[in-house]
């Protein structure tokens, strides 16, 4: 169960990640072992001589399928791509493909080379002392098959995950692993080897856990996905993520290991995936005892089901984010005569409310539950006429509109996930990471493939269906038999009894670590040296450095407001100044008293000889300033008269989401957003650059 995040840029990928707490099966008795294991089977002689006194198999049948499924995901055999890979029977099933799809059935691993644009990450969790030699021989596996592939090591910087939580933390570890060698490698595919199994197995378990008809979808055929990390080498300029890609959907388990036989490739069985201890297992090992024909392929057709579902409901999405909202630095504005909420299903409108509030918080849980159904009666109260603060977002009719609009915004002094971090720094002037624009192309030609599958509503049949009587609806029209219908129910029945058994005796550790939840205190700041750069909140990119000289035309737009600092270069001393060459700066939000202070300093007086107001706002002492310092002071109070100006066309409730910088004593130094800064030699940006853009990316449920 190997997940694992890549990209596809100028050579693929194959992510190998090894959780596990047991040593593994190998399945090949031929390879020889320094590794002190003493389970060590082949998959070759017994499993093949096997399958010889069957019906042989059909690669052919595989590969034509497997390159179908590429074709619709808009990949071509020239793309760069990445490769999840744990050595397990799936994983290595699609290595045999892709291999084979790139190099059109050429082999390339005899002859020493390497197929072109392919490459593997296996990722070691260093959860066991074993772990680092078995990653480096599924990575000679890979190797030898014709596949580059490179290792990520895990750094557990904050201790082992606990043992209830293990295979949550080590996902996250491997996505954080995957994206960064991505950043690395300049890649922007993944190919993941989850199947139709797992499918079922994940509808299964979010039938037992309540979900909506959106839960049971599953996972998606694509989607793409963005680093909660930034890199020194990762996508700030280019937020295109990575893409991620489930090829093998449409085959089963026993399909994968047909194509590991049919390829001649061994694999690695891990006995932990027989644990009880986790509900995937337990589910798993349930399936196998009523998995007939039948049970399977009626199973299916509700996963289908509940997936043209989804596939409409995001189709509506698109189409309301394209109309209805105007998204700016830090906010958006969504038009309610536009939107029309009393015209459009609940489901649909709810899962666009989590896609607006999930953009502005940059939070990456989706809105669920009963703040799910606060935002609707919100939303639906035509005109608006109150506030409200849910999952990180402030919510007010937007000034001007009489409450036709509604204004969101980042609620600063809500709690925060305890995970999210605010700054990231990196090398400023450092070579940003450029997507190609193969990954754009990629992206339009899968979606030519969608858009060819619009779906009117009365294609889809789960779409004012509750969580509770989705397997009622499916048997009432035909989709699941009496008996699949029954057995479905006694399995999600058994999954909900232990899963409530186990709420009921580790709620408050789960609560503690799961959902670890800090305030977000609006003063808190963070360091900046001059030359580098930080993302804040996930939201502006900001970089700050000084000019040693700077001439005429730092002032040219000062120097409109009948200011005379002449026209010759002169060079800035601000070791008096507010600023100073050795000034770290720090960022935090920005709050009411920085405003109150533009206005305040805009109004001191300009006269030579009249800064005393304006040393005292700054803290300067009569004896430290020059002449040039008292330019410096001028310029800032023009600066504050323009920034206010700014300010004015920023709505009050979304200023405090605007990056501000201040010195070490706390005294401001510049708001970037609006213009002002007080000293000339300052080159100061914030760019509003969300991690992840509004509507969450490119994804495909076809």
């Amino acid at each position: 169960m190997a997940r694992g995040l890549t990209r596809a840029t100028t050579s693929t990928f194959l992510a190998t990640s090894f959780l596990k707490i047991t040593p593994p099966i190998w399945k090949n008795p031929s390879v020889s072992l320094s590794v002190p294991w003493t389970q060590f089977l082949c998959k070759c002689s017994l499993a093949r001589h096997h399958h010889q006194h069957q019906h042989p198999i059909d690669m052919l049948k595989y590969k034509e399928a497997f390159s179908m499924q590429m074709a619709m995901a808009g990949l071509k055999p020239h793309h760069r791509i990445a490769l999840g890979v744990s050595g397990g029977p799936d994983s290595m099933a699609l290595c045999v493909l892709t291999a084979g799809w790139k190099t059109n059935g050429i082999s390339n691993g005899e002859s020493g080379d390497f197929v072109d644009g392919l490459l593997a990450i296996v990722v070691d969790h260093g959860l066991r002392s074993e772990s680092k030699d078995e990653a480096n021989i599924v990575c000679n596996w890979v190797s030898q098959m014709g596949i580059r592939c490179e290792i990520a090591h895990c750094d557990w910087s904050d201790g082992r995950p606990k043992q209830g939580h293990l295979q949550e933390a080590a996902r996250e570890m491997r996505y954080q692993a995957f994206q960064k060698v991505c950043a690395q490698h300049q890649i922007g595919v993944l190919l993941i080897a989850h199947h139709a199994d797992d499918q079922a197995e994940l509808f299964i378990l979010r039938l037992s856990r309540n979900s909506g008809v959106i839960g049971l979808a599953g996972m998606p055929f694509i989607s793409q996905v963005f680093s909660t990390h930034t890199y020194s080498l990762g996508g700030v300029s280019n937020n295109h993520g990575v893409l991620l890609v489930r090829p093998l959907m449409n085959f089963s388990k026993q399909d994968m290991y047909k194509i590991c036989l049919g390829g001649n490739q061994d694999w690695v069985e891990d006995p932990t995936n027989k644990s009880l201890l986790f509900a995937r297992n337990r589910i798993r090992m349930s399936l196998r005892d009523v998995s007939s024909s039948i049970f399977k392929s009626e199973l299916q057709a509700v996963i289908l089901a509940c997936r043209r579902t989804r596939s409409f409901i995001d189709q509506v999405c698109c189409k309301l984010i394209n109309q209805a909202i105007v998204v700016k630095d830090g906010y958006a504005i969504i038009d309610l005569e536009i939107l029309s909420p009393s015209k459009v299903e609940d489901i649909c409108l709810s899962k666009f409310l989590s896609l607006v509030l999930q953009f502005i918080s940059q939070r990456y849980r989706p809105v669920r539950g009963s703040t799910s159904k606060l935002l609707l009666d919100y939303i639906r109260t035509f005109p608006c006429k109150n506030s409200l603060t849910a999952a990180g977002c402030y919510l007010c009719p937007a000034p001007g509109s009489k409450g036709t609009k509604t204004l969101v915004c980042c609620s600063v002094d809500c709690p925060l996930p305890s995970k999210m971090e605010p700054f990231h720094a990196c090398t400023f002037g450092e070579q940003e990471h450029h997507i190609p624009s193969e990954l754009e192309q990629i992206i339009v030609d899968a979606k030519s493939y969608s858009d060819h599958l619009v779906l009117d509503e009365s294609d889809v049949h789960f779409l004012n269906v509750t969580s509770e009587s989705v397997l009622t609806e499916a048997k009432r029209l035909g989709i699941l038999s009496e008996s699949t219908y029954r057995n479905i129910l006694l399995l999600q029945r058994e999954e909900t009894k232990r899963f409530k058994s186990k709420t009921e005796t580790e709620l408050s550790s789960d609560l503690e670590s799961k959902h670890g939840f800090q305030s977000v205190n609006m003063l808190r700041s963070e360091p900046l040296q001059p030359g580098h750069a930080c993302y804040f909140m996930s939201r502006f990119f900001i970089t700050w450095k000084l000019n040693e000289e700077i001439g005429s035309s730092a002032f040219s737009e000062e120097a409109n407001c009948d200011l005379n600092l002449g026209l010759e270069n002169w060079q800035c001393h601000c070791r008096s100044c507010v600023v100073g060459h050795d000034v770290v700066a720090e960022v935090r939000h920005m709050i009411e008293s920085d405003w109150l202070y533009l206005a305040k300093f805009s109004k001191c007086l300009s006269n030579s000889g009249k800064f005393q107001q304006q040393r005292d706002l700054l803290d300067y002492r009569a004896d430290q300033i020059p002449e040039k310092i008292n330019r410096c002071l001028d310029y800032a109070r023009l600066s504050a008269q323009r920034a206010l100006l700014s300010l004015k066309s920023i709505p009050a409730a979304a200023r405090g989401g605007l990056p501000v910088l201040v010195n070490h004593k706390g005294l401001l130094i510049s708001i970037p957003s609006i213009g002002f800064k007080v000293c000339p030699c300052l080159v100061v940006s914030a760019e509003f650059k969300p991690r992840v853009p509004l509507g969450g990316g490119h994804s495909s449920f076809i």
